[in-house]
């Protein structure tokens, strides 16, 4: 128990910085912002430095009684599984401030609060304990995503987010439903609780509830084919929502996997784990074959989610630890990599107003600093040895294998296909002739620019070099999870 809310603490500093930006001046609204994102971002190195790593019990914990009557409490506290998140949501949040420093004009106040109250949302969803805080924060987080994609976005940016709004809400009416059946059914919901108590239930009680929750879940990750809201939103969305969009707000459904469904519903978990690794599979080829496809940036980089993300479903319903960790490791990398893709559109979009891959061509010639940038997490997006990506993709495909062979072979055809869509669009984009319409214009980074992409490339290459620095904080939650479920070799028997 601690004696210092620091939880808490890096939770709502966001929400006061938006309150804050909303009562004083316009003009301060994108410095209160940077300093508050960057004392979020360095509250939140504590956590790591104390986190003890050979515990798998949750560790910074506050507990205040709240609700009585419903036994529910304000609990806050974090394991090795939810720790990486809150770091990778405070540090993109401070990116997402730099990258809309000139590219935001309008209701700069308005944009900036709305970032905070996402920071608050996703770093809340991420740090508590219970399941009322989780939806909470997991409501929250569409208001702000709403009013990004909506008032900021593009030309089609009301279809997009009317889309993204209807599809959100109709998974998280969904959960709600299940919410309430899990509180009757256990009279909790401390998470830490239902896990006790929730496999006393009968299978058929089990299944409705992960039905539920699937409904939620798999619309924020998303995974197919409840995915046709992603692409919408990110091509109309702005830098900044797109980088949210990818870089966290797809992890919270995954997440909701890990945390609910995984060890509150076993039983469940091992009656629907395979038609989820079919649909996981699934995911990864058709996605990397539309994505294929795109002749615009931000819908090849949309569509390459669907397919990562399949891994990440794929990693996480093997339930094994290879698997798993790969899961949780792929979803950390994916969400460095796909948010700096879309900093690196955002940035020369900025400069040529067209997203077209057509309109590109020849950028090495005249934007060396951007295309060197643009080349390495092209190289890291494709899983190329020596960066993030790599070991997360091994990970999985090797617990895959291990799960049901034809997986494996899945993935490795997922990963072929990826690394074909990427480096075409790196070729299409950067090599060869300089285009006519991108002669004449001032295209390379300046500093700014150059310092927001430098701590995702020192990411890529420390994770890349040193996966320890992520798989070294999960492994015993990761093992204390994997002892609730059974593996697929044991389902397989009793089913």
């Amino acid at each position: 128990m601690t004696t210092y809310p620091i939880l808490t603490f890096t939770t709502f500093l966001p929400l006061v910085g938006a309150a804050a930006i909303l009562l004083l001046n316009q003009r301060l609204a994108r410095w209160i912002a940077l300093a508050t994102t960057v004392g979020t971002l360095a509250h939140s190195v504590p956590l790591y430095l104390n986190f003890d790593k050979t515990s798998s019990a949750l560790q910074f914990v506050e507990a205040v009684p709240w609700i009585p009557s419903w036994n529910v409490t304000y609990g806050m506290g974090v394991d090795g599984i939810s720790l990486p998140f809150i770091f990778l949501s405070a540090l993109l949040s401070v990116l997402c401030v730099a990258v809309s420093w000139t590219a935001i004009q309008m209701r700069v106040r308005e944009f900036y609060a709305a970032l905070l109250v996402s920071e608050t949302a996703m770093i809340g969803l991420f740090a508590c304990t219970n399941f009322f805080l989780f939806y909470l924060f997991w409501e929250l987080m569409i208001v702000p995503m709403f009013l990004l994609i909506g008032v900021w976005g593009s030309a089609h940016r009301t279809y997009a987010a009317v889309k993204f709004l209807m599809f959100t809400l109709a998974g998280s009416v969904l959960m709600l439903v299940g919410l309430i059946a899990l509180l009757y059914a256990s009279g909790t919901l401390d998470f830490q609780a239902l896990a006790h108590t929730t496999p006393r239930l009968s299978l058929l009680v089990q299944a409705w509830l992960f039905v539920a929750f699937l409904a939620a879940f798999a619309v924020k990750v998303p995974m197919f084919p409840v995915h046709t809201w992603l692409p919408d939103a990110h091509t109309e969305a702005p830098t900044a929502g797109s980088v949210i969009l990818a870089g966290i707000l797809l992890k919270m459904g995954a997440y909701g996997f890990l945390r609910i469904s995984l060890p509150i519903l076993p039983d469940a978990v091992q009656l629907f784990f395979k038609p989820m690794l079919v649909l996981s599979a699934a995911a990864i080829v058709y996605g990397a074959y539309v994505t294929l496809a795109q002749t615009d940036i931000k819908r090849l980089i949309a569509y390459s989610s669907i397919s990562h993300m399949g891994f990440v479903t794929l990693g996480i319903f093997t339930l094994n630890r290879s698997g798993v960790e790969g899961a949780i490791l792929q979803m950390v990398n994916h969400g460095i990599i796909t948010g700096a893709l879309f900093l690196c559109v955002g940035m020369i979009y900025e400069r040529t107003h067209t997203r077209e891959i057509a309109d590109y061509g020849g950028l090495f010639k005249v934007a060396p600093i951007y295309s060197t940038f643009l080349a390495l997490f092209c190289l890291a997006a494709s899983g190329f040895p020596g960066l993030n990506s790599f070991v997360g993709e091994f990970l999985i495909i090797s617990g895959s294998f291990r799960a049901w062979p034809w997986l494996g072979a899945m993935g490795v055809w997922g990963v072929a296909l990826g690394t074909t869509y990427i480096l075409w669009l790196f070729y299409r984009v950067v090599l060869g002739d300089v285009r006519p319409g991108l002669r004449g214009l001032r295209l390379d980074l300046d500093v700014r620019e150059v310092a927001t992409l430098v701590p995702l490339v020192l990411l890529a290459l420390v994770i890349g070099f040193y996966p320890e620095s992520v798989l070294g904080f999960l492994r015993a939650s990761v093992t204390q999870l994997l002892g609730v479920v059974s593996g697929p070799g044991e389902i397989a028997g009793r089913l």
